[in-house]
This record gives structure tokens, sequence and C-alpha cells, in this order.
């Protein structure tokens, strides 16, 4: 039996002027679900999120929850809960005042009994992993731990689901790895959704049990994210992931014509100009420069029509020749490891 739906939203379109943000989105987050929104800077990410917030309107479509719309209401009454970017505490607060504000000041049903009030702020304090740190200001901790304050802040009011703005933007790389694993864990124990726009690739197929990319105002495709990895369906997907060079199959020779086509970067090989197997799909290209990141290098090529390739080399398992700048090279690949699109932009 599938899981139920929680939010859904169908045809949301919105317009700024003679810019079109959002044109006719089609998403759907089930319950329990951690889903991750790919997109570029500008894409429309944030607008999605404040149009399903309440603090913006679209000027086409709907948004439900729970099959009720809720495009419309206000804010207040439409039971999201919204992590913004920069966390947006109040710094004249403390940590538990913070936590506590959404329930002592609710538009509806605003609670008023104090033992419930300080048991429900340390009980989301405890779930965030910040016991102890309700008598602190806000100033006084570091950045993660703040991020953790605004995440106790939304989930204390057990809203349906819970709406992140890029909540990991403001953090360093080592941090930004823990609270990977720390939002995820906090999620499973709730078990309410969750859904978190970030324009890391990485993050949103680290984070996600689904991913949906946005581009050019649509949902281009929305999977599992070892699916989307693996078999992006359009050209848009393909390029949000930063791991598919897309070029044109005219430049290959030993392959049929095909239009674009999309190749991973791990699975291109590299031969000495020439020497490539003649039963492969092959192009030449010229050797730019290398790029160290540890575990893994990139190699970067220029083809002849001038597209920008790279090719991974995993240095547990080296499988690149040397390297010399400037020289050309045939890259080659099996012929079941191209992707083909239709009508790409």
């Amino acid at each position: 039996m599938g899981k139920l739906i929680v939010l859904t939203l169908s045809r949301v379109s919105r317009v700024y002027g003679g810019t079109v943000a959002l044109d006719g989105v089609d998403i759907v987050v089930p319950e329990n679900t951690y889903m991750s929104l790919l997109g570029a800077s500008g894409s429309g990410k944030t607008t999605l999120l404040r149009l399903i917030a309440g603090f913006e309107e679209p000027d086409a479509g709907e948004i439900s929850i729970n099959g009720t719309r809720i495009d419309g209401k206000p804010p207040h009454l439409r039971d999201i809960g919204f992590v913004f970017q920069n966390f947006a505490l109040f710094p004249h607060l403390s940590v538990a005042e913070n936590v506590s504000f959404g329930l002592r000041h609710r538009a509806v049903s605003p609670m008023t009994n104090e033992s419930e009030i300080q048991d429900r702020t340390q009980d989301a304090l405890e779930l965030v992993g910040l016991d102890g740190f309700g008598h602190r200001g806000v100033g006084a901790i570091s950045g993660g731990q703040r991020q953790r304050v605004a995440l106790a802040r939304t989930l204390v009011c057990e809203p349906r689901i819970v709406l992140l703005d890029e909540p990991l933007g403001a953090l360093d790389a080592n941090l930004r790895s823990r609270m990977c694993d720390e939002l995820r864990a906090i999620r499973e124990r709730l078990g309410v959704s969750f859904l978190h726009v970030t324009g890391s690739e990485t993050e949103a197929l680290t984070m996600g049990d689904r991913v949906a990319v946005l581009a050019n105002g649509r949902i281009t495709q929305a999977d599992a994210p070892e699916t989307l990895f693996s078999a992006p369906e359009t050209v848009e997907a393909a390029r949000h992931l930063n791991a598919w060079n897309i070029f044109d199959s005219a430049l290959c020779e030993a392959m049929p014509s095909a239009g674009e086509i999309a190749v991973r970067f791990d699975q291109m090989d590299v031969s000495a100009e020439g020497q490539a197997p003649q039963e492969r799909p092959h192009l030449r290209a010229q050797y730019l420069t290398g790029e160290f990141n540890g575990p893994t290098a990139l190699a970067f090529f220029r083809a002849a029509d001038g597209s920008l390739l790279q090719v991974v080399d995993h240095l547990s398992q080296p499988r690149l020749p040397d390297l010399v700048e400037g020289q050309a090279y045939d890259l080659h690949f099996p012929l079941q490891a191209y992707r083909q699109f239709h009508g790409a932009a």
C-alpha cells in the first residue's frame, strides 16, 4: 500500500512582472518522507516554498495539505513549519524563549499553561540535541546550534510538514555533513515530512528519500536519489546533477547519430590519440587541466565543438594515463553508458 500524500501542488504558477518564476509546477510530498528540491540559483526554489508557506500567493494553480486547499489562507492557518536560511531567531530571547515563542503566541489556541510550555520546549530541545542549552542567549551559541534552535522552534508546534530553505547554507563544510545526518535522524524519529530546498546536488541526493529537480519553472524529474543519479530523464536533470557530460553525438565515431546525449563523468575513459577501442563510441578532445579532490581527481577536456567534458578518476583504482596539458586524447565509453534526450533545450 502506497503512502498517503501530505502536500500537493497542482499547476502552480508565479510571475513577477514579465518574468515567469514558476510555470505550472506539479509536485507531491508523501507522508513520512524527506523530499529534496534541487535547483540552480534563480530557479524559483525559494518562491515555491514561500507559496506553500503562504508568504506569497500563486497566480494560478492549487496547493493542498492532506487534500484540503490552503492557497488563499494566511500563513498561521496552514499548519506548516518553516526553517529559514538565516534561522530568523530573536536575538534578545534565550534559546528556550525562542523555542517556546510559537507556543505562546500562535494565532490559534496559544498555550498558557506554563508547565506544559516548559515540558514541550524541553522535549523539543532534547530532540535536536540541545538539552541544557535553554538558558543561553542565541548570540552565545554556534551556527550549528542556532540552526537546531530554529528547527526546535518549528517542531515544537507539531506542523504537518516542515519546509527548509537551504538550511545548511550558512554552515561550514564539516558542520553541514554532521547536520545532514542529524536532520535525517530527527525527521525519522518524528515521522513528519520535510521539504528541503537546496542548490547542492550532493546535499539533495544525500538527504532525500526522493529528489525533485526544478528547472525552467517546472519540476523536470522527481525520483529516488539512486534513480535520478543513474537515469536522469531530461537534459535539465542531468545538468543539475553535475555528474554527466552533455554533448552532441555527432562528435563521436563508432556511434549512430542520436542528437544530444549524456555520459557520466565516471563512465568515460581516456586513451592516447588514435588508440580508443574501435568498438566503443569515441571522440577527440584536448586535455586542459586536472583538479585534485582527495579520493578523486577530475580531468577537464575541450571537444572540437567547444564542449567542456570531465572525466573522474578514483585514486584507489586509477585508470587514466598520464595527461599532458594541450595534448589531444581519445575519450571513449561503453555503448550502453550513454543516455539520449529528445527535444532538449
